[in-house]
């Protein structure tokens, strides 16, 4: 069962007002005293919180004499208020990279953790558009995310990104359609894999909790091509 609660923190709403959002999605109209009760909010968290839900247009009142009832806007509005978001950031995404592109430096690393922050890391080989040279890969991508990796070979495919890739002998990736798999004999086993695209390398460290590691360096992404130009020349075809 999907974790309800999860996912609307996840979109930004406080336990506060999770608590009243759903009180009010399983009870229907309310007073603010009850909907504190069935809470179990004391009423200035639950006014508070009422107030911030009709702010997002997930609570809306009608007045009955003098009297407030509360109710809880259809679950659409989730999706509406995503689409809104989405559409706020689309006005400030271009001052956003044009400030980006001004204090970008060379040589910058940046740290991912995660199965989120991994997926990150994929999403920006997407984004810068290049081939893509993997070696070290025991298969760990497809084995703890195989639905985002047959999104990722879509997605490659839909940009024109074709990967080279030297597993362990035995192992391999969902991504064949965009791929060309290769193998080097006596390699031992790691968790970490190497990835060379444009000017950047990503390294990926599959842990219980996974770790990426981007470094954007042309000379470093040429040196690292170097070494996996040799590896790839003396590598066999996987049957």
């Amino acid at each position: 069962m999907t974790d309800i609660r999860k996912t609307l923190e996840n979109i930004g709403l406080s336990p506060n007002e999770i608590k009243v959002y759903l009180t009010l999605n399983d009870h229907g109209s309310c007073k603010a005293g009850r909907i504190a009760k069935l809470a179990q909010l004391d009423r200035s968290s639950a006014y508070n919180a009422l107030k911030l839900l009709q702010e997002k247009g997930f609570v809306s009142y009608a007045m009955v004499g003098k009297v407030k009832w509360f109710q809880g806007t259809g679950p659409r509005r989730i999706l509406e208020y995503l689409k809104e978001q989405e559409e706020d950031v689309l006005t400030i995404l271009p001052e956003l990279q044009e400030r980006h592109k001004r204090q970008k430096i060379e040589g910058q690393v940046r740290l991912f953790k995660g199965v989120k922050g991994v997926k990150s890391v994929f999403l920006d080989m997407i984004r810068t558009g290049k081939d893509n040279f993997v070696f070290g890969s025991e298969g760990q991508f497809s084995e703890i995310m195989p639905e985002f990796a047959y999104q990722f070979d879509r997605m490659k495919k839909e940009k024109g990104i074709r990967t080279q890739l030297i597993l362990r002998k035995g192992r391999k990736e969902l991504d064949s359609k965009t791929s060309e798999h290769r193998y080097l004999p006596g390699i031992t086993e790691s968790p970490a894999v190497t990835n060379i695209y444009g000017d950047k390398v990503a390294i990926l460290i599959w842990t219980d909790e996974p770790e990426g590691i981007i470094i954007e360096n042309a000379a470093a992404a040429k040196a690292y091509k170097s070494y996996f130009d040799f590896m790839w020349k003396h590598s066999k075809k996987c049957e």
